[in-house]
This record gives C-alpha cells, sequence and structure tokens, in this order.
C-alpha cells in the first residue's frame, strides 16, 4: 500500500500541505511550518549523565535538507521549542557546530523562531544562525503562528508544544503511537519535529481531524480505528 506523502487541506481559507516528516508546506507563502525541533535535547541528558543518543541534530537537520530539497521554501517558521536547553550557545560542540554548518548551507533562507517555553529557558538562538526571533502570536495570512495552544480572536492558530500522538490499537493488546497533527474549531496542533522528544496521546473528539504520520506517509484517521 503507498501512502501518500502529503495530505492538501484548506484551513481558514489557506491551502496546506500535512507531510509525512511532521511539517506544513505552505505553498502560497513558500514557508515550512516546524515546530519543536528540540535541538541539544540528547545533549542536555547525556550532560545529566542519561546514555541517550548520539546524532540526533545531524539527522534532524537531514531531514530539513530534505524537506528544502523537496518543496521551493524562502521561509521556514519554527513555532517554537527550536533549542531545548542554553548548552547551545556555547561557541563550540557539536550540536552548535552541525546547526551553524546548516545556516551556512542556506544563507537567503529566512528563519523565524516564535519563541516557546525551552527557548525561555534556552534564550535566543546564537546570533550566528540569524534568526528573527518573535513572540506569539506571529500572524501571516488568515493564520496566527504561536507556540502554545489558543485561540485568536480572527485568526486560525497553528502551534505545537503538546507534540500530539494517536494511538492505532490491533487485535490484542497491539497498539502503534504515530504522530499526529490535530485540528480543532479555531486551533491546531503540529506533531513534533525533533527526535527523541515523546508525544501527549490525543483522541477523537467532535469537529476534531487527526491527520496521522508513519511508515512515509500520512493520513486521516477516522473514528475508533483498529489496524
Amino acid at each position: 500500500m503507498n501512502l501518500p506523502v502529503h495530505v492538501e487541506i484548506d484551513c481558514h481559507g489557506e491551502r496546506l500541505w500535512l507531510l509525512a516528516d511532521h511539517a506544513i508546506w505552505w505553498p502560497a507563502q513558500r514557508t515550512l511550518l516546524i515546530a519543536d525541533a528540540h535541538f541539544g535535547k540528547a545533549a542536555t541528558y547525556r550532560v545529566l549523565g542519561q546514555p541517550v543518543p548520539h546524532g540526533t541534530t545531524q539527522h534532524n537537520v537531514e531531514r530539513i535538507d530534505a524537506l528544502l530539497d523537496l518543496y521551493p521554501a524562502r521561509h521556514i517558521v519554527f513555532l517554537g521549542d527550536f533549542l531545548h536547553g542554553p548548552q547551545v550557545h556555547r561557541s563550540t560542540g557539536p550540536t552548535f557546530d552541525t546547526l551553524l554548518a546548516w545556516r551556512a548551507r542556506h544563507p537567503d533562507l529566512l528563519c523565524t523562531l516564535v519563541r516557546g517555553n525551552h527557548d525561555a529557558r534556552a534564550g535566543d538562538p546564537p546570533k550566528a544562525l540569524q534568526f528573527e526571533v518573535v513572540n506569539e502570536p506571529f500572524l501571516m495570512g488568515s493564520l496566527a503562528l504561536c507556540h502554545h495552544p489558543q485561540r485568536h480572536p480572527t485568526h486560525y492558530v497553528l502551534a505545537g508544544h503538546e507534540h500530539p500522538v494517536f494511538v492505532l490499537r490491533g487485535r490484542g493488546r497491539d497498539s502503534l503511537r504515530l504522530p499526529g497533527f490535530v485540528f480543532d474549531d479555531g486551533a491546531a496542533v503540529l506533531p513534533a519535529f525533533g527526535d527523541f522528544t515523546g508525544g501527549y496521546a490525543v483522541q477523537h473528539a467532535p469537529g476534531r481531524r487527526i491527520y496521522v504520520a508513519g511508515g512515509g506517509g500520512v493520513w486521516q484517521v477516522q473514528g475508533h480505528v483498529q489496524v
């Protein structure tokens, strides 16, 4: 079964593509939307003595590079929690070096960070990364780009923060947790982009649309789902 690599939806009059790699492509604005990258999270845990994997930062920037190869973006908006902790602000170190090398490959790309709760602790990205940094809400078209899910009086909200996942249940006790895009009346939440981020299980609710990503595809789930 071949799954679609994106699902195109209408969101408050804007056409958005929900991507299998946990991001949104906004063709009219030539903009990629990415929530909760959490660069440096694994490094933070290693400092605390936890045996967590190396290479998550490199893998995540390679995923962004792959998206930039597929979509003619002139702008990336990060919906909060770009950095996990303040250690990335050191002038040396693998996380900082990987991000700086990534930025050097895309010098003309506009990068905007909508500050999230981890950004408040980590601080704004190092100046060498040349980010525009703003507080929520950041208004573009008919959308309000935020980190924390909320309501806006005139714009539809796209946010992150909650790392939504949906649990597909099979026969017996089989289950599968997949990252998801959750659309409610007035606001939507994107899945976390970063590796090693965990997730909060969401349920169906009246008027809610859930799209899950897995196996290189993305699709809408309906009602009570079994696999």
